[in-house]
């Protein structure tokens, strides 16, 4: 049966310089193709997740490529049978995702791998597999082997990285995977920064590697936590069935803290809805 709408995710690092404009332009174009979710449009680019019907999240996309700046853009779709955003937002940011340390992506950043050449590359022993999201993010879904860096936000990976690696990891392979891709641009080129020789990073991160990688070749293990009403897909792109979250403080449940109806971030007693 054909889903009632599909989501789009996407962002770009460009110079943006008439961000306002595009703020008036870009919103006025999603209300008026019944087009919801957020984008975020700053001086370094854009990025977004938008939802609606096909025709309309189509029309948006195509809109935003007319600008010459946006004409290569990349996206990923999954589908809903719920519109899973409750307003149509296009919001002005300093940054597209706050790092806490200036990088450049457009000038330096780690090296793209599709679906195949990640998978070979994970699967090598020596190689150090970083999951740049967040703690609750990760507690629904990861790669296996990968390390979970228990970082609350973005902006304290800098400083796992300068506690928990060393001179000597700096010589080896580090495979670093997000979300959409964007949070890997910068902490790749973070990386790069500080001396790391050798950084990869998984091309349109973990929605893409659904898209692209058979489920009986996967490696990734769980679902995959997203910022919508859906809250999580599975490998399919379908929205995970058990997938909650804690009304008080927005982060992922698993089995175990519904069937003890406690939320282990904020310590708060779940209700039943």
């Amino acid at each position: 049966m054909e889903k009632n709408f599909i989501a789009a995710t996407f962002y770009k690092f460009v110079v943006v310089d008439n961000c306002e404009a595009l703020q008036k332009d870009w919103k006025q174009f999603m209300l008026d193709h019944d087009v919801k979710g957020t984008i975020l449009v700053t001086p370094e680019g854009i990025n977004a997740t938008i939802a609606g019907p096909q025709q309309g999240v189509q029309a948006t996309l195509a809109h935003i490529r007319e600008d010459e700046r946006f004409a290569d853009l990349e996206h990923k779709e999954s589908e809903s049978d719920v519109q899973p955003f409750g307003r149509t937002k296009v919001k002005l940011k300093r940054e597209t995702i706050p790092l806490g340390s200036p990088v450049d992506p457009n000038r330096i950043c780690g090296t793209h791998l599709n679906s195949e050449e990640w998978n070979n590359l994970i699967s090598d022993p020596d190689t150090i597999i970083i999951d740049t999201r967040n703690d609750y993010e990760v507690r629904l879904g990861t790669f296996k082997n990968a390390i979970d860096p228990k970082t609350k936000t973005f902006k304290e990976l800098p400083q796992w990285v300068e506690q928990n690696l060393t001179e000597a990891d700096k010589k080896k392979r580090v495979a670093m995977f997000c979300t959409g891709g964007i949070r890997c641009e910068k902490s790749t080129s973070f990386m790069l920064e500080q001396g790391f020789e050798e950084v990869y990073h998984l091309k349109g991160g973990i929605l893409k590697y659904f898209e692209e990688m058979p489920q009986e070749e996967s490696l990734w293990e769980g679902d995959c936590y997203i910022f919508d009403d859906r809250v999580a897909l599975q490998h399919d792109l379908s929205p995970a069935e058990n997938a909650r979250i804690c009304k008080k403080c927005n982060n992922a449940l698993i089995a175990a803290d519904l069937r003890r109806m406690h939320c282990p971030s904020c310590g708060d007693d779940l209700q039943e809805e």
